[in-house]
């Protein structure tokens, strides 16, 4: 089991950009992945981002082109521009061995999209 934790995040207008990152607590095999996921309110859970320890990024097609993430050993990082409302939801970092294992998960942070 691997703790993380979030920082970042908090209020920004539509179009606007908000970063996250989030630190695990060993670089070890229980972070090979890192990623992002998000709920937003009466949703359910959506993976946003994620990436390999060498550094393959996956991202969402709602997100593609405007969400970068990066990794430096293990820390991540989630830079996100051009907000939109239905961004507005609670990040949460998360990492695992690999496909076959489950997720760890950290304590979320809020993100919210508003005018």
């Amino acid at each position: 089991q691997v703790q993380l934790v979030e920082s970042g995040g908090g209020l920004v207008q539509p179009g606007g950009s908000l970063s996250v990152s989030c630190a695990a607590s060993a670089n070890t095999a229980a972070s090979n992945t890192m990623g992002w996921h998000r709920q937003a309110p009466g949703k359910e859970r959506e993976l946003v981002a994620t990436i390999s320890r060498p550094g393959t990024a996956t991202y969402a097609d709602s997100v593609r082109g405007r969400f970068t993430i990066s990794r430096d050993k293990n820390t991540i990082y989630l830079q996100m521009n051009n907000l939109k409302p239905e961004d507005t939801a609670v990040y949460i970092c998360s990492a695992r061995s690999g496909r076959a294992y489950p997720w760890s998960w950290g304590q979320g942070i809020r993100v919210t999209v508003s005018a």
